[in-house]
């Protein structure tokens, strides 16, 4: 991704990093230890467990780096708060988006932290694994992983010795994934981050709450949900085969691997959002639908809640915005080293997640500047030539499902 920066300026980059979150740590030994964690993770090393990368690192054995894991004093909530810092400064823009998901990490045994046999997207399919739920934040200049919490099941957090052996914190009860979410956007809220739009897949849009709660934090939101999804009553795949065939248009939801993705859109809108005291509306709910050009049986369905300017075409190009942490994901895990950890007890995993994210984030980072660096010796701004792109359609939906204003709170 970004093989032909110069190691000074790559040198450099680290230095500020780690001068960013030197005073997290009040013992030299774990601030040097902590370097070469990351370098590791950043370096060519076949497998980053502790072993390999003590090796990678000239130490003689893992123990120093299996310490920092473990039984260091040092804070990962106060290096994922420097973290957020250090993705608001390069990569923040005003119409920021913030993007929830969770993904897999297969385990063997049950002593790890918050392990079980359950379902994993990442997988596909019901294993023995760990759940981590995780944000990405994104722009047009960049993204990467911001904030991360660990999934502990029922079968954890009613079992107070199974948790003690793992060093799960005393306060730390059961809570669902969307309930970690919501933890998250408050925290990403009360960061340097500027946040404009949030997206998620069905596992998180489905749930009614979530959706409020996101409206009532101020956020707007394209959310996937199921295709049963009730909308004021009638499922929303049937109110979609409702629209006629020039309520469906081609646009773009962004840039893939292999190059732009173009999908047909119909959307309608739904009642607007009203405060309660307000003469006029805040917010326009919406319902879309992306359906794939080569196979149109394939349709994804959407609601979202949006300022009362935008257009279709601003909704789709969000929805496209939540491929984003897969493709974190992919690069955090292939890169460095997100899931080839070997810790068990819940601290070490709060501790490697948080410093594979932060090694991630300096990718990103870095492949951002060379892009912008490259895009300023050969263009202008695009907002210098190019007009705003024609707004897509949306159709009428009856009467009988459309509110009135007294209802839509």
């Amino acid at each position: 991704m970004i093989d032909d920066v110069p190691a000074t300026e790559w040198e450099q980059g680290l230095e500020e990093l780690f001068l960013q979150i030197g005073h997290r740590f009040g013992r030299v030994e774990p601030r040097r230890r902590t370097r070469d964690y990351i370098r590791g993770l950043l370096g060519p090393v076949g497998r980053k467990n502790s072993w390999q990368l003590a090796e990678f690192a000239g130490h003689s054995t893992p123990d120093g780096l299996q310490h920092l894991l473990a039984k260091s004093r040092w804070e990962a909530d106060e290096i994922r708060d420097d973290l957020q810092e250090y993705v608001a400064e390069h990569l923040g823009a005003d119409d920021g988006v913030l993007i929830i998901d969770d993904t897999g990490f297969v385990k063997k045994g049950c002593t790890s932290a918050g392990v079980q046999r359950q379902y994993s997207g990442t997988a596909g399919r019901t294993e023995n694994c760990q759940i981590g739920v995780f944000a990405a934040y994104a722009t047009t200049r960049g993204h990467a992983l911001i904030d991360r919490e660990l999934y502990l099941p029922k079968s954890w957090t009613d079992d107070a010795e199974r948790c003690r052996a793992a060093r799960v914190p005393e306060q730390r009860d059961f809570a669902t994934k969307n309930d970690l979410a919501r933890t998250m956007v408050l925290r990403a809220q009360a960061s340097p981050l500027p946040i404009a739009w949030v997206t998620a897949d069905a596992a998180y849009g489905q749930d009614s709450r979530f959706r409020r709660f996101l409206e009532d934090s101020g956020l707007s939101y394209v959310m996937a949900v199921p295709k049963s999804q009730q909308v004021h009553g009638p499922r929303i795949d049937h109110l979609i085969g409702q629209a006629p065939a020039e309520a469906w248009q081609r646009l773009s939801c962004g840039d893939g691997a292999k190059g732009t993705r173009l999908y047909d859109w119909a959307a309608a809108r739904l009642p607007a959002v009203w405060e309660f005291d307000g003469d006029e509306p805040t917010r326009q709910r919406w319902m879309l639908a992306r359906r794939s050009i080569t196979k149109p049986d394939e349709i994804a369905y959407f609601l979202a809640s949006a300022p009362l300017h935008a257009t279709v075409a601003d909704l789709a190009r969000i929805a496209g915005f939540r491929w984003k942490i897969e493709e974190c994901f992919q690069s955090a895990k292939n890169e460095c080293g997100l899931d080839q950890y070997e810790v068990r007890r819940y601290v070490g995993w709060y501790r490697h997640i948080t410093l594979a994210m932060l090694a991630h984030a300096f990718l990103a980072i870095v492949a951002a500047q060379e892009r912008e660096k490259g895009e300023l010796a050969t263009t202008r701004p695009s907002s210098w030539t190019s007009p705003r792109p024609r707004s897509a359609v949306c159709w009428q939906l009856g009467t009988d499902v459309l509110l009135n204003r007294a209802t839509t709170r």
